[in-house]
């Protein structure tokens, strides 16, 4: 198992960790782009190594099976990582229905999953299913491999995860991720109508609201200008009458928009009272004598001394 150290040793220095430090905010990329210079390296190391060799039955589990890296990545990881798809599926093979190996977790709480979806290897993804692999673990963002699939607009990994997953499916569709947005929301905001008319037609709530401030998927059309998912939307049977927690439904959000179509398509479906943006009062002289001449109308703020307007 002369192999084992060589790879060990070798690669411990994950370019990931340094990518997490600088921003991690929107990371759904995995550090790819920064492994590419080590991955023919490491491929080459790869390729000498033969699971099936080293799979000897015994009491004690095999050196692959407990390394980790510094990052947390396990053998299974760092394979599907460098898209060596034949050793992935060695493994997977060789610890189909290991739940702790296959579900294990590194650093970002990444599973295998998550990774075979970040990098669109959506073959690897069904394996990992079959094998038994967790679809509902969520990453540091609260991101199921499904919400990732999603902000992605990667087709064929949603496929794979809603064929694979129809006992659990109607959770992974209602589940949110820590910013509060289900798979819906988040192919809504990213324009993927083919994701979201899939989601759709497996029972997504199609007018769940976001915890911000209780936008639905059609809101977030009408902010992003999208006429055309609009019109999906709506041909689901979007309510047009649900309000955000400041009041306001999707037709009044159009109002001062530059897309008139949007607007033509709510007036005609939304309640005469939700169609309009509501008139402004005129309360200056009311607001006047809400002040005594001991009070102050503060408009204004300091900070660090500083007036800050």
């Amino acid at each position: 198992m002369d192999y084992f150290p060589q790879i060990m040793e070798g690669e411990m220095r994950d370019p990931r960790k340094d990518k997490l430090i600088q921003g991690s905010d929107d990371r759904v990329d995995s550090g790819l782009d920064s492994w590419k210079t080590d991955c023919d390296n490491l491929s080459c190391e790869f390729q000498g190594l033969n699971v099936v060799e080293t799979l000897i039955q015994d009491s004690e589990p095999e050196p692959w099976m407990i390394y980790c890296n510094d990052d947390g990545d396990t053998f299974l990881n760092l394979a599907i990582i460098h898209e060596e798809k034949k050793l992935a599926s060695e493994a997977i093979a060789k610890s189909c229905r290991n739940i702790y190996y296959l579900n294990q977790q590194n650093h970002l709480y990444q599973t295998s999953l998550h990774l075979a979806v970040i990098t669109d290897q959506a073959d690897i993804a069904h394996q990992l299913l079959k094998a038994g692999c967790d679809p509902e673990l969520r990453d540091f963002h609260g991101d199921t491999a499904l919400h990732i699939a999603c902000k992605k607009g990667s087709m064929y990994s949603v496929g794979v995860i809603i064929q694979q997953c129809k006992n659990k499916l109607p959770s992974l569709l209602q589940s949110a991720n820590y910013d509060g947005h289900t798979c819906l929301h988040l192919a809504s905001i990213h324009g993927f109508l083919g994701v979201a008319e899939t989601l759709l037609s497996e029972g997504a709530d199609i007018n769940a609201q976001e915890p911000c401030n209780g936008r639905t998927s059609l809101h977030m059309a009408v902010d992003l200008q999208n006429a055309d998912l609009v019109k999906l939307l709506l041909q689901h049977g979007a309510d047009v009458n649900r309000v955000t927690y400041q009041g306001y439904s999707p037709c009044q959000l159009t109002w001062g928009r530059s897309d008139l179509s949007i607007q033509e398509m709510l007036v005609a479906r939304t309640n005469v009272d939700l169609q309009h943006l509501p008139e402004s009062d005129d309360e200056s002289s009311d607001s006047e004598s809400e002040y005594t001449d001991d009070e102050v109308m503060y408009d204004d703020w300091s900070l660090g001394g500083e007036r800050v307007h």
